[in-house]
């Protein structure tokens, strides 16, 4: 049996960074953040380019989904994060936040306190900016974000094609306006990634109310007459918080707790063999993802990065990160892109493009000798998945099913995306550096076609969501103050809480979901 602490919080992940970093803040509070997997130590996690290594294996659980029924049954990596700093210390940097509508909409769903008006500050007070200071965006925050420090011609031309089909340049996606194509701004300072474990945890690491622990599996929560006292570790540790247990172990990690603890829907437990101490259908369920498509083009030359990852042109870039931080390894090889349309009158952009300085960047992408990605991603989908135990056993991986494709529309705005990112690449302007597609390729013609291509091609963007929905009404897994419903002394914190995925990569919305969660910690610690 271990010391007690105030606040327990389980998951080292973006949320769960920010959390230990500003609720130690508070010099009475005990701190203690659980991390099952490692330090990030590996100077991979520090390279921008070493995301190109995270989807295949580095850092992560090795996830997979169920085969998806709707796509011919096709199973698909599926990256979760293992290691301090989660997803902000695998994923390619891009700093994007969704739509003012998104956020409204939640208010709309009775997430009181959780419109756009109401997070706007809390996005403004991570940020440290390297460009802007203004309504949108802040300077003097824990968070680097930075302009790309390596971008290439083909960029440019890039955006010169989305403008001969009529797409505008939008100078920052993440301010007045997401509309058009731009260069994403990145979670990096000094061209070194920005992750929360080396902006919010490393400057608290110091601080003697704080305890962090890696390697640190947690079997379940303790729940006793209908409290969280504490949790459970691997080898049959307990230690006991006196105020709240905070779960912020991601949209997967979090439902998978949760149903071990007996937290879920009653009949699933009962199958494998968990009691239940909290029949919460919604647990696990709501699962939303964005689905990726994506079309490959070969270059005319050596007009992206792909000759680096040859072992000799690796050393050079390498050498030339070092003298200039600049080059190939200060990219996240995806940092140009765009949001546009799919759907004739949609409220806000519902496409999602992300330009890869290279072919095979991502695992299970087809790689060739010079070649360039254009990611093509409906941001708004309304297929709904669910994350379930595979076995009681912790250890046992979940049975993660998305569910991709289960409603059509969903399939059909897909494919749109997909068509409109192969238009962009076929204009004029990138003619000097496309010499042909590939991939779909010349021969898929028919809406058939490219459902037989996507159900062999695509791939999960990595921005799983609401599986422990918060919402004003009493089946929502959280209140808005993310209080678990029915068990005291318990929240959850991170991506899986948002009601509706919000229309954009979801790491800087995780951010700003602990910041505004701390603050109402700590105002309930205090009182």
């Amino acid at each position: 049996m271990s010391k007690g602490y105030d606040f327990i919080i389980v998951g080292g992940g973006s949320a769960g960074c920010v959390l230990a970093a500003r609720l130690s803040e508070e010099s009475s509070a005990r701190v203690l953040l659980l991390e099952s997997g490692g330090s990030d130590w590996n100077p991979l996690y520090k390279m921008p380019a070493g995301f190109a290594k995270m989807t295949k294996g580095i850092g992560s659980w090795g996830y997979q989904t169920v085969p998806q029924k709707h796509m011919n049954n096709m199973v698909i990596n599926y990256t979760q994060a293992k290691v301090l700093g989660g997803g902000s210390t695998v994923n390619a940097q891009i700093y994007t936040r969704g739509n003012r509508i998104d956020y409204d909409e939640w208010r709309q769903l009775g997430c009181n306190g959780w419109g756009y008006d109401d997070i706007l500050p809390y996005f403004r007070k991570s940020e440290d900016n390297d460009s802007f200071d203004n309504t949108y965006h802040g300077k003097g925050g824990p968070l680097g974000v930075s302009q790309p420090r390596a971008p290439l011609p083909i960029c440019d031309a890039y955006f010169d094609a989305a403008g001969q089909i009529g797409i505008p340049r939008n100078r920052d996606m993440t301010g007045e306006s997401q509309d058009g194509v731009g260069f994403y701004q990145l979670t990096q300072r000094n061209a070194r990634r920005s992750s929360a474990s080396v902006a919010f945890l490393k400057p608290a690491m110091g601080r003697p109310n704080l305890t962090i622990r890696t390697g640190a599996q947690v079997t379940r929560i303790v729940i006793d007459k209908g409290r969280a006292v504490g949790v459970e570790l691997e080898g049959s540790e307990v230690v006991y918080a006196e105020s709240e247990v905070i779960v912020s172990s991601g949209a997967i990690g979090s439902p998978k707790l949760l149903q071990l603890s007996g937290v879920g829907p009653a009949d699933h437990l009962q199958s494998v063999g968990i009691q239940t101490k909290l029949d919460q259908p919604e647990v696990g369920s709501n699962l939303q993802d964005h689905l990726d498509l994506f079309t490959i083009s070969e270059c005319t030359g050596d007009h992206t990065y792909d000759k680096y990852a040859k072992p000799h042109w690796s050393a050079v870039a390498g050498l030339q990160y070092l003298l200039t931080k600049r080059g190939p390894v200060a990219s996240s090889l995806f940092e140009t892109g765009g949001f546009w349309y799919a759907e004739e009158g949609a409220r806000s952009p519902d496409i999602q493009f992300h330009l890869g300085l290279g072919s095979g960047i991502e695992a299970g992408v087809e790689k060739m000798g010079a070649g360039v990605t254009l990611n093509s991603a409906y941001l708004r989908p309304r297929s709904r998945g669910t994350v379930r135990l595979a076995s009681s056993d912790p250890a046992a991986a979940p049975l993660l099913d998305p569910n991709y494709w289960a409603d059509p529309h969903d399939r059909e705005m897909s494919i749109k995306g997909l068509k409109l990112a192969q238009e962009i690449m076929k204009q004029d302007a990138l003619k000097p550096f496309v010499k042909r597609e590939v991939l779909p390729g010349p021969d898929v013609t028919t809406d058939e076609e490219y459902i037989h291509f996507a159900c062999a091609n695509s791939k999960t963007d990595h921005h799983p969501a609401g599986t422990c929905r918060m919402g004003g009404d009493e089946t929502s897994v959280v209140d808005p103050r993310l209080k678990l419903r029915g068990i005291e002394g318990l929240r959850v914190c991170d991506a899986s809480i948002m009601p509706r995925l919000i229309s954009s990569n979801t790491n800087a919305p995780t951010i700003m979901i602990a910041e505004k969660a701390a603050d109402l910690i700590r105002a309930d610690y205090a009182s």
